[in-house]
């Protein structure tokens, strides 16, 4: 493991030699198994390549999937490099594996699929061959440098499918916002809509499918690791919420340093995600660890997402601390 040097207050999660050992001793590896149970992956960090197991994985096991696969960029993951390919050519990548991830989703499940502007095009192609697409979630990325010859690159889609538009699990009153109100309207002199708390007045509004309060985990958030792509637990959480219910099994085939297995844990959701890379599903152990007994989750408080950098969430924040 490469150790880093870091500022004081850095609280990017870390693992010493110790914990790496022990955190590998946790790991599910299915090397060589021809049939897999259900029990056998139940809330378990599989450490295998995706490629090598898909085929044994129990089928219409999940309620809800969760991918982030790698974007149709080059980009290092530890030591593997995913190489930019051409859109063809990274639509038959999704095609070699994604129909065999939607055969583990049961049939009134629901699969979100995570991707850039570059890869959104051949990740939609790739949904309506297998799902009925319900919806585009595009997310504000507020990180990264600005482009001296384009645009800034501040959004990402995440594309939201099911097996039967008839039948399946949303609800969307788990997944409320409270917005401050600029230009707060009354109503024979009472306030519409709208209630005043310490901090300002705030309504609660319905989401839509532009996000914008997502803050990308950075060095001074304890949910932070040194993973290239990290999604922010927030936006998961809306993702688990919305739809799964309590006891749910979430799948996450690219689980990455585990953010979706650990909100699952948060959110009293059984979880399974694979990672090939031992380091990042080591920091996906510790992480779940460490939410036997945090289930913090950065902007979300007492069943409420608040604004990006809301004082009045972040004082309640710091009064349960």
């Amino acid at each position: 493991m490469v150790k880093k040097e870091r500022a004081e207050r850095n609280k990017t999660l870390t693992l010493n030699d110790e914990e790496y050992l022990f955190f590998e001793k946790s790991l599910c590896n299915l090397t060589g198994k021809d049939i897999i149970n259900e029990d056998e992956i139940l809330n378990k960090t599989i450490c295998n390549d995706l490629f090598d197991i898909i085929d044994h994985l129990p089928e219409s096991f999940a309620d809800l999937i969760i991918i982030d696969p790698p974007y149709n960029l080059k980009r290092n993951f530890n030591g593997f490099t995913f190489k930019s390919l051409s859109d063809n050519q990274y639509l038959e990548y999704l095609r070699s594996w994604f129909p065999k991830v939607v055969s583990l989703l049961k049939p009134n499940g629901s699969l979100y699929l995570c991707g850039d502007w570059k890869s959104s095009s051949t990740l939609y192609q790739v949904m309506v061959e297998n799902l009925t697409v319900m919806n585009r979630i595009t997310w504000q990325r507020e990180k990264g440098r600005g482009a001296l010859h384009n645009w800034k690159n501040g959004m990402e889609d995440i594309w939201f499918g099911v097996k039967d538009s008839e039948n399946y699990y949303f609800d969307v009153d788990s997944v409320m916002q409270k917005r401050k109100v600029i230009a707060p309207y009354r109503e024979n002199g009472r306030p519409k809509d709208w209630e005043e708390c310490e901090d300002g007045k705030f309504r609660m509004t319905y989401p839509s499918n532009f996000w914008d309060d997502i803050s990308i985990p950075y060095w001074s958030m304890p949910e932070n690791t040194d993973h290239p792509t990290q999604k922010p637990e927030k936006l998961i959480a809306k993702l688990i919420l919305a739809s799964s219910p309590k006891n749910a099994m979430v799948f996450d085939p690219f689980l990455g340093s585990g953010t979706t297995s650990v909100v699952a844990k948060k959110l009293g959701r059984k979880y399974c995600g694979v990672e090939m890379n031992k380091e990042y599903a080591c920091w996906a152990e510790k992480r779940i660890q460490m939410a036997e007994n945090d289930h913090r989750i950065q902007g979300y408080v007492d069943g409420v997402f608040y604004e990006r950098n809301t004082l009045y969430s972040q004082s309640i924040l710091k009064k349960k601390n």
